[in-house]
């Protein structure tokens, strides 16, 4: 159980209360800079547990459990946190998508696999380009959390809220193939 993969998914979870210490202290933009690297880190072992699982043939129950689960932690922690910094509709009506298609989701999945039927809900292409999209624009917006002073900075604002609201068409289209594709489970019966 306890294999190089599910040590960095466990890592994972344990950086969201460095996480959330560290976006509130960073008053000043060097503490950006590390609250950033945090997330950053958080989303590389996020890619790199899943390599390992598949390169040493380390995949385990354990692992296919907690994996999506500390996704979806760091996730809507940042988010959150996010939410409280920019409380504006354009911050929060996005992390209120996003986060409620995760519980959606995730609720859809756990009863796909309680009937049997889990592999009609397995994650998508439209999933994965999903979370690039919103791990990016997380990123860039913690770093650059409002307009600054030169090109850059604003480009990254700007930029990040662009991706961050690509997610959300991503994040709604992947709900919608979800739904539909396990549709056949979810209407009543004709008796």
């Amino acid at each position: 159980m306890m294999n190089i993969p599910n040590i960095l998914t466990l890592t994972r979870i344990c950086l969201i209360p460095v996480f959330v210490v560290f976006f509130y202290l960073s008053d000043d933009t060097g503490w950006r800079y590390y609250t950033t690297a945090i997330f950053m880190l958080a989303g590389f072992t996020d890619w790199l547990d899943g390599f390992l699982a598949r390169r040493l043939k380390q995949t385990s129950p354990f692992g296919a459990f907690l994996d999506p689960v500390a996704d979806k932690l760091m996730v809507a922690v940042s988010l959150v946190c996010l939410v409280q910094d920019q409380a504006t509709i354009w911050m929060a009506l996005p992390a209120a998508v996003i986060i409620g298609r995760e519980i959606v989701i995730s609720a859809l999945r756990q009863w796909m696999a309680e009937i049997g039927v889990q592999s009609r809900v397995a994650v998508s292409w439209i999933g994965k380009v999903k979370t690039s999209f919103q791990m990016g624009a997380i990123a860039s917006l913690i770093c650059f959390y409002q307009p600054g002073d030169t090109h850059v900075a604003n480009i990254f604002f700007y930029g990040g809220y662009l991706a961050l609201y690509i997610a959300v068409v991503l994040t709604i289209w992947s709900m919608v193939d979800y739904l539909i594709a396990a549709w056949p489970s979810l209407k009543p019966t004709v008796k």
